[in-house]
């Protein structure tokens, strides 16, 4: 075993001994995921502190300090996934759970003081009963100022906006979607956790079919508002990235394709698909008032995000969403019409380059940024970018020195009125 661990001949392994004992709980502490499994005989009950380790199996007569020390290492939280830990008894140490929930001092433990236990071990069914109950009940008060019939429309005017599209107010809103998310992932890992148990536990087949209903309700409100807001990731974006890294670091054979999960985000599925991306969407949202939220929500939120990369060009693009929606409102187009011209704005909001006309020296993220600045003005646009280029020394953006050579530099080719928001932007451009 030794051999194989380090990776040398069985002769060399020998005296490693110490040397191996130590790789391994530094492993077992530090990479939890990496060593789910630790077996040992009469090691690390003191002494050893490893705040992932989440269950014991104990299978040799032990008792008193050597059980307690035993127990107390999986008694350490890691963390909000972890908030107890489990003990598998065979050899039947406790004699019951009943007995050694209610009378810590009996069989194993009869060494120490009753109040010296209090609360070392409880009852898991119990505690998983009371954890789903606190979690489903703090999800119900997260949902109660949600109005009747808290449908998804419901859902989406409290947790997103009140007025459909309205950036300020999904703004506001963030907080009170994140919390949701949080806890109703909370409440999923809680029912997952008793599911199974649930008759022990004190719960009828109806009722707990009854949470059952009521837990998957939260969870697909939470997928229709993430959807909706926009907070959806978009894994796609990573993905330039990832490909680097695994070209780089990984060798492997081949992958083999066996489903498309299609992990892209709303505005991407418009742009790759135009109209029918609505029917991507769960059924909930398919409705048309519904639809007309998630496309301006989503949009307008891109347009948010990439608003300090190019100011002018996202402002254009903001007019030209709030045109579209107010045509919708006062019937000037049919729907039809609108998810057509919503798509078209989706390439446009998603990738500028790919969709407009610039001139062929505008051939990058900051300089197009600068044409915009400049009134569309290709010649001073050129002169500002290579003026930035030629001031900016490594750490500009954090030099005061450096930054106002910078400025400078901006000054000379469009005055003083135009500095700052030229920096502004500029900062956000990894070419400057």
């Amino acid at each position: 075993m030794l051999a194989d661990w380090f990776k040398i001949e069985p002769d060399k392994a020998v005296g490693q001994l110490e040397t191996y004992e130590h790789q391994v709980k530094k492993k077992f502490i530090d990479e939890p995921g990496q060593m789910k499994l630790l077996i040992v005989v009469d090691k690390l009950l003191t002494g050893f502190d490893a705040p992932a380790a989440t269950y014991l199996y104990i299978d040799m007569q032990m008792r008193d300090h050597g059980l307690f020390q035993a127990i107390c290492r999986v008694n350490r939280l890691d963390g909000e996934d972890k908030e107890y830990g489990y003990i598998i008894d065979y050899k039947d140490l406790f004699k019951s759970l009943k007995g050694a929930v209610k009378d810590y001092t009996s069989g194993a433990l009869d060494a120490y003081d009753r109040v010296d236990m209090d609360g070392l071990l409880t009852d898991r069914v119990a505690q998983a009963k009371e954890h789903l109950d606190n979690e489903v009940e703090a999800v119900r008060t997260l949902v109660e100022p949600v109005e009747k019939p808290k449908d998804t429309a419901a859902y989406l005017r409290y947790f997103c906006s009140a007025v459909a599209g309205n950036a300020s107010q999904l703004k506001a809103n963030e907080p009170n979607r994140v919390a949701f998310y949080k806890q109703v992932s909370m409440t999923l890992r809680a029912f997952s956790a008793l599911a199974g148990d649930e008759i022990a536990a004190g719960y009828t087949a109806s009722e707990f079919e009854a949470l059952r209903t009521e837990v998957s309700r939260y969870e697909a409100a939470r997928s229709e508002v993430k959807l909706a807001s926009g907070d959806y990731i978009d894994l796609k974006m990573y993905e330039p990235a990832m490909r680097h890294l695994i070209d780089t670091y990984i060798k492997a054979d081949e992958s083999k394709k066996l489903y498309a999960f299609d992990d892209i985000s709303f505005v991407q599925l418009l742009v790759d698909r135009g109209p029918a991306a609505v029917d991507a969407l769960p059924e909930n949202l398919k409705k048309s008032k519904i639809v007309v939220e998630v496309i301006e929500n989503n949009i307008r939120k891109l347009i948010v995000d990439e608003q300090p990369i190019n100011p002018k060009y996202y402002d254009k693009m903001s007019a030209i969403l709030d045109a579209l929606v107010e045509k919708l409102r006062s019937d000037s187009i049919d729907y039809q019409t609108y998810l057509a011209e919503m798509a078209e704005l989706a390439k446009l909001v998603s990738d500028p380059s790919a969709h407009n006309s610039y001139p062929a020296t505008m051939n990058t993220p900051g300089v197009r940024a600068m044409y915009h600045l400049v009134g569309e003005d290709e010649i001073k646009a050129q002169e500002l970018h290579q003026a930035i280029h030629k001031a900016a020394q490594d750490g500009w953006r954090v030099n005061r020195f450096k930054m106002k050579m910078v400025k400078r530099a901006i000054e000379s080719v469009v005055g003083s009125d135009l500095v700052d928001d030229v920096v502004s932007v500029a900062k956000h451009h990894s070419e400057y």
